[in-house]
């Protein structure tokens, strides 16, 4: 029998299937086009904000309502981070694959608890959200529960996928690990370590290494450090020094700077998130870089 024609048949209708169309993602902030990455590799992302920008004051631009039309899948933060500019994003794209309550839209804050939500919330309090503090992508625990439940998302939309995407997560779950072993480590070391910041855009991370935040450049969340404000933690500082002042490169410097002018506490300003092609290029070398710079600033005890 000669199968050398069946199987050249079969050789060139394999030839001209149609390549599967690599996954459309928009993600809202770096960290998480990070975790899509990791699962699957091969994605189309475009991200909507960079490291450089704060994610809570973007411009739905026409660039953007393109990319969101194109999507297959949105990953957010939620917790109304972007409540100023991802609705009306949503609106323009006209993506009926990407609207509330679809699968095609993935908020990270819905997956974990939230850090201090609140029952009431009005202006008088500053940029306070209702939902909690949204900020959950330094949190090492918060982000494998959020990773976890992107995988189960993906794996009911392309059940044809389901073993890829459970074995990339397993992979990134045994590295993760690791890296919180290494974490908790550099957290005995930081005992009693107190840090000024500015925003709750380190504040999962601190609580997970054990550390105390004592003061916020910002007299309200949201709202810029006054000069009053600035010089009643200066006086604070005097009295009880800090071990350094902490802000997001996107953030204004400035009042960290003067501050440090006044006290001698240093001003350390690290990423607020993963900088994509260059390092940290990943959530673990963005809490590595962060918690090996708090080593660096801790005061050695008096002895």
């Amino acid at each position: 029998m000669d199968f050398k024609q069946p199987l050249a048949g079969l050789m060139l209708g394999l030839v001209m299937m149609p390549a599967q169309a690599a996954l459309n993602v928009f993600a809202c902030e770096p960290e998480w086009a990070y975790l899509v990455r990791a699962l699957v590799p091969d994605a189309d992302i475009h991200t909507a904000t960079t490291a450089e920008q704060d994610p809570h004051y973007i411009e739905a631009r026409p660039s953007l309502i393109s990319a969101m039309r194109r999507a297959d899948l949105a990953v957010c933060t939620g917790a109304a981070l972007e409540a100023g500019w991802l609705p009306a994003l949503i609106s323009r794209a006209s993506n009926r694959n990407v609207q509330p309550g679809k699968p095609g839209l993935f908020f990270a804050s819905e997956q974990v608890r939230l850090h201090q939500p609140h029952d009431h919330v009005d202006r008088s309090m500053g940029d306070v959200h209702p939902e909690g503090d949204p900020h959950i992508h330094l949190d090492p625990d918060r982000v494998a529960n959020v990773i976890t439940a992107l995988a189960d998302r993906l794996s009911g939309m392309y059940p044809e996928q389901q073993s890829d995407f459970k074995r990339r997560l397993l992979q990134w779950q045994v590295a993760w690990n690791i890296q919180q072993a290494r974490w908790r480590q550099s957290a005995k070391r930081l005992d009693n370590l107190e840090v000024v910041v500015q925003h709750t855009s380190f504040g999962y991370l601190l609580r997970w290494l054990g550390i105390e935040s004592v003061a916020d450049l910002e007299p309200k969340p949201g709202l810029p450090p006054s000069a009053g404000h600035l010089n009643e933690i200066m006086q604070q500082m005097k009295d009880q020094p800090a071990d350094l002042i902490l802000v997001a490169s996107y953030q204004d410097q400035r009042p960290a700077k003067w501050l440090a002018s006044q006290t001698g506490i240093p001003a350390v300003v690290v990423p607020g998130t993963v900088l994509g092609d260059q390092k940290p290029g990943s959530l673990g070398e963005l809490i590595t870089v962060i918690v090996d710079q708090l080593e660096r600033h801790r005061r050695t005890p008096d002895v």
